[in-house]
């Protein structure tokens, strides 16, 4: 049976991924909503090219028809939300919407499921960053309410911290590179830490049995590993990859805050979601942290050496 599908984003990292799991499925027909500065030409993806915060981009680029769903990893306001599902032609039968956990008030304790306070308001604690999990709120509720007024069924998805294939944020490859450079790692100590991922195949696999299913719609998830991992893990897990132990450098929290040190997770108290509710929904097993780091791993030299290859600055 084909599944008639638009991913909205889907160039790089978590929609990219999507975009290649789903190519794999049988009687998948994908198409891809955005800007077009990072064409996938893929075979089997009809690509559009068009900027989502112009009402006549929208209603002119994605054509109509019937759509078995509409995966948007791009959704950061309530206006985004709002111009593309007022303004796509043709029937949408379910809607995606990937938020995140982020969302969350207090982060504190947990595992935090998706009964937990919601932020109210912006956190100007953390500067440029400070309305992004608001806004992620206010995108939810818009969601919510333009599926009501349009007969669309709605799933919103809250990915915890996400890692792996063509990631672009600073997070596991802060440790590849100090790998790589021969560097010892920094690590906070005592370690007081504790957070999860997702991996981001895992992520796409389970967006992809999303689709059509019945049991999800009018709900929300967190996507997220039951397994905890802190700092020292993370050096453990890479240890055990190469083959031989990693130089480490522990420092005092206050020391690293000191130096400004861009370490990508938490330094004091844990950061820890329960996906629990969509793993039992479809028996769901999440791919080993150590499995997933290796792959990120390879995937990173990879890079470096095609970059090395084409003569691109690291």
């Amino acid at each position: 049976m084909t599944k008639r599908v638009l991913v909205i984003g889907g160039s790089y990292f978590s929609g990219r991924v999507f975009v290649e799991e789903a190519l794999k499925m049988p009687g998948a027909e994908l198409h891809v909503f955005n800007r077009g500065h990072f064409p996938l030409r893929m075979e089997g993806v009809t690509e559009h090219v068009g900027n989502r915060e112009h009402p006549e981009e929208v209603r002119d680029a994605i054509p109509g028809g019937e759509w078995d769903a509409v995966v948007d990893f791009c959704a950061y306001t309530p206006a985004h939300v709002e111009t593309l599902l007022g303004n796509l032609r043709g029937r949408v039968r379910q809607f995606l919407l990937i938020s995140t956990t982020t969302v969350y008030r207090n982060p504190s304790g947990g595992p935090l499921d998706e009964n937990a306070p919601l932020l109210d308001g912006p956190q100007p604690e953390l500067g440029e960053y400070a309305g992004y999990g608001y806004e992620k709120c206010l995108a939810e509720d818009a969601a919510r309410r333009e599926c009501e007024r349009l007969g669309i069924g709605l799933t919103v998805l809250r990915p915890a911290i996400i890692y792996g294939y063509y990631n672009y944020a600073p997070r596991e490859t802060y440790f590849f590179d100090r790998l790589r450079n021969r560097e010892p790692i920094v690590i906070p100590d005592p370690t007081r830490s504790s957070f999860n991922f997702i991996w981001v195949v895992d992520m796409a696999r389970l967006l992809w049995r999303c689709i059509g299913e019945p049991g999800v719609v009018g709900e929300t998830f967190n996507l997220a590993s039951g397994e905890a991992v802190t700092y020292s893990r993370i050096v453990e897990a890479l240890g055990g990859i190469v083959g031989k132990p990693v130089e480490t450098l522990p420092l005092p929290v206050g020391e690293i805050t000191r130096r400004n040190i861009p370490l990508p997770f938490p330094l004091d108290g844990p950061l820890l979601y329960s996906g629990a509710k969509i793993d039992r929904l479809f028996g769901f097993e999440h791919t080993p942290f150590h499995v997933g780091l290796r792959e990120a791993l390879k995937y990173y030299l990879m890079t470096k050496r095609r970059e090395a290859a084409v003569g691109v600055a690291p």
